[in-house]
């Protein structure tokens, strides 16, 4: 078993430390960075303007990355999901999604994991049926954009967006949380634009009046999916500790206080959450509050209670929000057929591996 610690691990000044402590100039810190950060590297041996005796040193105390892809699939639409295994055996997955061209240019964006498995337990969640095991620590979920950076540096492209939708509730894992987002927007870093990061909760309210005074402009995303606390308890029971009457003031204060738009992930979930009366009850729940709501026809999964809403219900569940003005947009569903929607490429690797052990 390697002793190795992972320089993902390492703040500024602990690299620094560690390279003038090598014997090298304070520079070779800056440059170490733009290597992991910016040049995407995947050895330390590319970093190839570093003397080859110092690489050779940094092989021998570090490693570079932490995640190892084990599965990946990519869908018509050019969706790459990928399953990861972590040093400790467990697996998590990421996505990858490309946004045609519009009036913003092309976007890639990534969709990260901050946790293995998840505490919440959505009733139609896929992730949310996994057992929970873990926080990801901070190099782990930092590896995973430079994963996908990398790849799409190879066809000449960039990460134009991250939003913190995959597997778990980041709020919960706020810590390694809040270091990813330091590193992730740090120019000496990767340097992403702090208002190109999303952060999705199922509502953990102490969490989120952390994160108003964190004062980092990142967006809010709330998955919602009901607009009374009896449904949205059976959809999201963390309701049940953390309800709408509570919820919505607390999305209020986030408004207040960081001056971004809150967004509501609404999944429209057929005869369950689709017809008109729930559309209007969505409508009076969050009136006055300068809000935006995604839809989302839900992606197929393996609980056949929960199927996608009719593609006229959800322009009827549109037209309706829109009729009592309040913002909405109808989310492109991405990788149907691959099956991406979060935690069903892990649960597919859980049970074929539990069947091979089995047989």
């Amino acid at each position: 078993m390697t002793t190795q610690k992972c320089i993902l691990d390492l703040t500024d000044s602990e690299i620094k430390e560690r390279v003038t402590g090598m014997g090298e100039p304070a520079h070779r810190a800056q440059q170490l960075q733009r290597w992991i950060y910016q040049g995407y590297a995947r050895s330390f041996t590319e970093m190839t303007d570093l003397p080859a005796a110092f690489r050779r040193k940094l092989s021998e105390d570090f490693s570079l990355h932490c995640l190892t892809p084990v599965k990946e699939l990519t869908a018509k639409d050019g969706t790459v999901k990928t399953l990861f295994r972590l040093a400790d055996e467990s697996t998590i997955e990421s996505a990858l999604m490309p946004y045609s061209q519009n009036s913003k240019g092309e976007r890639y964006t990534v969709c990260l994991s901050t946790q293995v498995g998840c505490p919440v337990g959505c009733s139609f969640c896929t992730t949310g049926q996994q057992e929970f095991e873990r926080n990801l620590s901070a190099r782990e979920i930092i590896d995973q954009v430079l994963y996908f950076a990398y790849r799409l540096k190879e066809q000449g492209h960039a990460i134009t967006n991250i939003v913190f939708m995959g597997m778990g509730e980041p709020l919960l894992n706020y810590e390694s949380l809040m270091q990813s987002l330091h590193t992730l927007t740090s120019p000496q870093r990767f340097a992403l634009g702090v208002r190109h990061i999303t952060i999705s909760t199922a509502g953990v309210i102490p969490q989120i009046k952390l994160l108003s005074e964190e004062k980092l402009q990142v967006g809010l995303a709330i998955s919602l999916h009901a607009a009374n606390n009896t449904l949205r308890s059976k959809l999201v029971p963390i309701n049940r500790k953390y309800p709408l009457e509570k919820l919505i003031p607390a999305c209020r204060e986030y408004y207040e206080k960081t001056g971004r738009r809150v967004s509501f992930e609404y999944t429209l979930l057929r005869k369950i959450n689709d017809s008109p009366e729930q559309a209007r009850e969505l409508a009076v729940l969050l009136g006055g509050l300068n809000c935006h709501v995604n839809l989302i026809p839900a992606n197929p999964g393996n609980d056949a209670r929960f199927q996608a809403s009719a593609r006229n219900n959800v322009l009827m569940f549109q037209q309706e929000l829109r009729r009592f003005h309040i913002t909405c947009t109808v989310r492109q569903r991405m990788g149907l057929d691959i099956a991406a929607g979060c935690g069903q490429l892990r649960s597919r690797f859980v049970q074929s591996r539990a069947g091979f052990r089995d047989g």
